[in-house]
Order: structure tokens, then sequence, then C-alpha cells
């Protein structure tokens, strides 16, 4: 698991990336509920490289703020890959950003109502060149408690920021 000091790392050498190349990031998060975003803007001087980020936790929320199709959302259900990597495509859209990292899952305690079980999380990386978007998303099963999955969801949305 990740504890704050890796957390507050991985941020940084995030920050570090996106600074030298002189990209911006947006953040969608579900299942986090803002903690990326908190990772991010505990790093001092993170407003030179990050502007928005969209806390979209019900589906209204990613309806109304990333323009996600409610139709998708009732078939494919938040916790998928169409989801989040509309989220992803969707916050880049609206925030101008260069690249954009997204999450959707079943942090518990309770097991989603479409089956989906706890620890069930999607991440989504997303990263203009120009004006293609190029978008990769990778589902992930994580073990523990909510506080666990949502540690873990948050540092390995970090570390793909870092491989892309």
């Amino acid at each position: 698991m990740y504890d704050d000091k890796e957390l507050y790392e991985l941020a940084e050498k995030v920050g570090r990336h996106l600074q030298s190349s002189g990209r911006k990031l947006t953040i969608a998060e579900s299942c986090t509920g803002g903690w990326i975003a908190k990772a991010i803007t505990d790093v001092p001087g993170s407003s030179q490289w990050f502007e928005y980020g969209f806390s979209v936790y019900a589906d209204i929320a990613k309806r109304d703020l990333l323009g996600i199709d409610i139709t998708t959302l009732e078939a494919e259900g938040a916790v998928s890959q169409p989801i989040v990597t509309a989220m992803a495509e969707g916050a880049l859209a609206r925030a101008r950003a260069d690249v954009a990292v997204a999450v959707s899952g079943i942090a518990g305690p309770d097991a989603s109502p479409d089956g989906k079980a706890i620890g069930t999380v999607w991440i989504c990386w997303s990263s203009r060149r120009g004006q293609a978007v190029e978008s990769s998303a990778r589902i992930k099963f994580f073990k523990g408690d909510r506080e666990q999955i949502r540690r873990y969801t948050v540092g390995n949305a970090l570390k793909g920021l870092l491989e892309l």
C-alpha cells in the first residue's frame, strides 16, 4: 500500500516531468473523490502544471461535467473501460490540458449493484498530441479495505502518468 510520503514523491515526479515538458494535467476522479488532486496539490508549485480536477462521484456529475452519455453509463456501468476512457477524454477536452488521468472503481464496503467486486478499478490515461488524443485504460483488482483500495488507485494513477 502507498503511504502519504510515497504518494507525495510520485506526485512530485509527475510534476517535474510535466513542468519540464511544458504540459498541463487534468484529473477525473470517481472512487478516489479528489484524492489524486490532493496528492498533486500537496506539491508546491503544482499550479504550474495542474489547473483542473473533476470529482465526478455520481453518474449525473459524469454527464454534466464531462459529457458522458447517460445511455452509455446505464449500459456499461460507471466502472468500465468505455466510461473511464470517456471520463479522461472529457476532462482533457474541457480543461484544455495535455494529459489526463481518470479513475472509476468499487472501493467498498459493498460490491456494486451490477455485481462488480470490491477492488475493481479502471484507470485511463490520455494524452493530446496536436489534435489527436491517445488513451490507454487498464483494469486493476486491488485487495484491502476502502482506504487501501483508494490508496492503491491513487498510486497506480500517478505511476501511470510517469509511464505516459
